[in-house]
């Protein structure tokens, strides 16, 4: 995989992003990646917000923002350049930035001459009414399962001790999925992470 890596940073076809939310999830990607590892960055601090406009939704998601204290977990995604126009589709309503290599921390080394990109969501839109939009339990299951998968017990537990306005109530879809990527949680997934977020003191309404 790194003479893979290699060959496309030295075409200049390759490109990295650090995803903290459900593109931790892999089976959330919507191009074929090249290759992924966990990773954290420092100078972010990830929180819930709360917009109708972002993308078109009526539920909150997930962002960050700066902070030189703070840290997050997530995945350091390797993909083809060519594919960053659809990861812009994706992360419609955010804006790209360029993280500072020396602030993270991943599993494999990122080639020379390759940008780590990181969304963060942009500034609410005109006529922002306030309404406070629920978290979606669906959107939810599918980040929580990603970091899972990617950073084990510990990783799920400093995502939800780390992550912002958990005071956000969660719209109970599992079993009617409004995200349009949710995923199937395995029984003790499903029974881990709301126990975790049952501590949280997250509140729930259908």
């Amino acid at each position: 995989m790194d003479a893979q890596l290699q060959r496309l940073a030295a075409a200049g076809e390759l490109i990295a992003y650090f995803g903290y939310g459900s593109l931790v999830n892999r089976a959330t990607h919507r191009t074929q990646i090249v290759h992924a590892v966990p990773a954290r960055l420092a100078g972010w601090r990830r929180m819930w917000r709360m917009r109708p406009d972002l993308q078109g939704l009526d539920h909150a998601l997930l962002t960050v923002q700066r902070d030189q204290d703070a840290a997050v977990d997530g995945l350091l995604v390797f993909d083809r350049a060519a594919h960053l126009p659809a990861l812009d589709d994706r992360e419609a309503g955010y804006d790209r930035r360029i993280a500072d290599l020396g602030r993270l921390t991943a599993g494999a080394p990122v080639p020379a001459g390759v940008t780590v990109y990181v969304y963060e969501a942009g500034p609410p839109a005109a006529g922002h009414d306030g309404v406070a939009r629920p978290i979606l339990q669906s959107y939810l299951d599918a980040v929580l399962q990603g970091f899972h998968r990617e950073h084990g017990n510990e990783g799920v537990e400093r995502f939800v001790h780390e992550t912002e306005a958990f005071d956000i109530p969660v719209l109970r879809d599992r079993h009617q999925p409004r995200y349009p990527r949710h995923v199937r949680l395995e029984d003790d997934q499903r029974d881990y992470f709301d126990r975790l977020l049952a501590r949280r003191g997250v509140r729930y309404h259908d």
